[in-house]
């Protein structure tokens, strides 16, 4: 089993919990076939929308990958991404400030920031339970 950070902007993920998918890096399926089922899946949310300026800085949704499947959806004439359908859990956001010091994945906590521009990424076990501690009551 693995764990994964994926980084989307609040109200894009706001969607893919309502319809149980996710999507990774503009919609490409190289990050999404790494996944396995049963995989844990955090989502990390810089802003609060995608084409705005607000922060957000806060993990919004977590779950598990629920099956073996990458797929396309055409959302648009000219957008066709892939997706992978989640198991997501009912959660509380939870901001990163507070876990910055305690996360091994950030390795320059004053630089904490960096891991997140690459949008998709493996963390160790320790720091998505430490994470889901934070959001799952």
């Amino acid at each position: 089993m693995k764990y994964w950070i994926v980084v989307v902007s609040k109200d894009h993920i706001a969607r893919g919990v309502a319809g149980g998918f996710m999507q990774a890096n503009h919609g490409k399926q190289g990050p999404l076939k790494r996944m396995a089922a049963n995989d844990g899946v955090i989502c990390y949310s810089p802003k609060q929308n995608y084409s705005g300026n607000v922060p957000c800085q806060a993990f919004t949704a977590i779950g598990r990958v629920a099956d073996e499947k990458t797929y396309q959806h055409k959302m648009t004439e000219d957008f066709i991404p892939y997706r992978r359908n989640i198991q997501y859990h009912e959660c509380n956001e939870a901001s990163i400030l507070p876990l910055v010091d305690q996360l091994d994945f950030i390795k320059n906590k004053s630089s904490w920031g960096y891991p997140f521009r690459f949008g998709f990424f493996e963390i160790p076990e320790q720091d998505f339970n430490l994470i889901q501690s934070k959001m799952i009551s």
